[in-house]
């Protein structure tokens, strides 16, 4: 197996894994609230902040996504701002990277 396709299999498996995660947040999301007022409360604050790791979920996805097609362009590992290569171990730290370290700081 190549490592482009080494890569893509581990991306592809985690979109996977947070696929099944948003099921999850979601189905929590639309449960009903308590009858209790106080318990209502508390269920709007972890509502709140369910719906943070639903959006991170969802920016991680939107991230794989935009990786595997860069993989299938072949554009994976070029720099999108300077064009330049980004470097391996920026890569194997952050698979999803797009910029190389110079752009992105």
């Amino acid at each position: 197996m190549t490592d482009a396709a080494r890569l893509a299999a581990e991306l592809t498996g985690r979109r996977a894994h947070l696929s099944a995660q948003l099921v999850e947040l979601e189905a929590e999301l639309q449960a009903p609230l308590a009858a209790d007022f106080a318990e209502q409360a508390s269920e709007s604050e972890e509502s709140q902040a369910l719906e943070g790791l639903e959006a991170a979920r969802r920016h991680e996805i939107a991230d794989i996504d935009a990786t595997l097609a860069r993989l299938g362009n072949g554009s994976y590992g070029i720099c999108t701002e300077c064009g330049a290569p980004i470097a391996a171990g920026r890569l194997a730290a952050l698979p999803t990277a797009i910029r190389c370290i110079s752009c992105a700081s």
